[in-house]
């Protein structure tokens, strides 16, 4: 079996259990009001109302870690960043920057595919006020962990805000690639040395509270992703 036949396999085994947990009755519970109290424009359409899994390419080099699906994105397609405005910015971005083959993001058959790079989020369920607990972070973050170990070629991680950076960290010292010491202080567009070679970077989260406040534009983005790129290189 080739690397990235194995790294497919090992990340669809991944998606498999996390499309299956049931561990956090709070976020259970949630999830699924949200899809049966769906707002006005979603009425009538399907909602996933399950964990959503990370997705892209197999053999990425660099992971994207957002916090959560949202209510009525995530939860409401099943495809993480997907038909919500985080994910309108998030992918326009990565198109930009040439890990998408498109800008739209409004469901899992659209056609949008990533090329180096995987997308996913530390928490799995859509949280109530978009906030999972510690012990739910806790619950969730194997997942995380198995999805940095099946991401053999991983040389870059971008953390999309502080709680997603918490968790980044967390993992990378769990899975045994070792700790940053002394533990580094989220900013925006830092850039961490992550043991074993990889990157850690840090972005303000693309949500809707950051993008339309101007808290974080376009080109502050994008020199994100171009700092992504030279981690790359």
């Amino acid at each position: 079996m080739s690397p990235r036949a194995r790294q497919a396999d090992a990340l669809a085994e991944v998606a498999r259990d996390v499309v299956a947990c049931e561990a956090c009755p709070r976020l259970v519970r949630w999830r699924q009001a949200a899809a049966g109290n769906a707002p006005r424009r979603f009425r009538g359409k399907p909602y996933w109302g399950k964990p959503v899994p990370g997705f892209g390419d197999p053999g990425a080099r660099l992971l994207v870690v957002g916090l959560a699906p949202a209510a009525h994105g995530g939860n409401r397609t099943g495809r993480v960043f997907t038909g919500d405005s985080s994910g309108d910015f998030l992918f326009a971005a990565l198109y930009r920057a040439r890990f998408a083959n498109q800008a739209r993001s409004v469901s899992r058959d659209d056609g949008l595919t990533l090329s180096d790079c995987w997308v996913t989020a530390a928490a799995r369920c859509a949280p109530p006020g978009n906030r999972p607990t510690p012990s739910e972070f806790d619950r969730c973050r194997p997942f995380l962990l198995r999805e940095l170990a099946a991401l053999e070629g991983l040389k870059a991680v971008l953390a999309l805000g502080e709680l997603a950076f918490r968790q980044v960290l967390r993992a990378w010292d769990e899975i045994g690639r070792g700790a940053v010491v002394p533990r580094p202080v989220f900013t925006h567009g830092s850039r961490v040395a992550l043991p074993g070679g990889a990157a850690l970077l840090a972005s303000y989260h693309v949500s809707r509270q950051n993008t339309n406040t101007g808290r974080l534009t376009e080109e502050m983005f994008d020199a994100v992703l171009a700092e992504v790129r030279r981690a790359l290189r």
